[in-house]
């Protein structure tokens, strides 16, 4: 299994970026997809979710109208389009995705750094 994250990068404040995520060994259309965030000394938070078939899309308020999440299912691939980007946005993020059946599977990438600087 590998959820491979890319499109990170240094940006200056206001800017935008486009996060990739390329899964692989797993039933991806079937896995409830999220992006995760940790900036150092924090918890990792939870970004933005969509759920299997696109229907519903979850944001923390601190993205809300600024990030967009979405999927390909027919690439395996999820997205977060970042806009209107802040300094506090700066982080690591992480790509992860639920599968449920008769065992809950959750996998998690690497991560990809994001530093909103000017």
């Amino acid at each position: 299994v590998q959820l491979v994250e890319s499109g990170g990068g240094l940006v200056q404040p206001g800017g935008s970026l486009r996060l990739s995520c390329a899964a692989s060994g797993f039933t991806f259309s079937s896995a409830v997809m999220s992006w995760y965030r940790q900036a150092p000394g924090t918890e990792r938070e939870l970004v933005a979710t969509i759920t299997v078939a696109g229907r519903n899309i979850n944001y923390t308020g601190a993205v809300k109208g600024r990030f967009t999440i979405s999927r390909d299912n027919a690439k395996n691939s999820v997205y977060l389009q970042m806009n209107s980007l802040k300094p506090e946005d700066t982080a690591v993020y992480y790509c992860n995705a639920v599968v449920e059946g008769p065992w809950r599977l959750v996998y998690w990438g690497q991560g990809t750094q994001v530093t909103v600087s000017s």
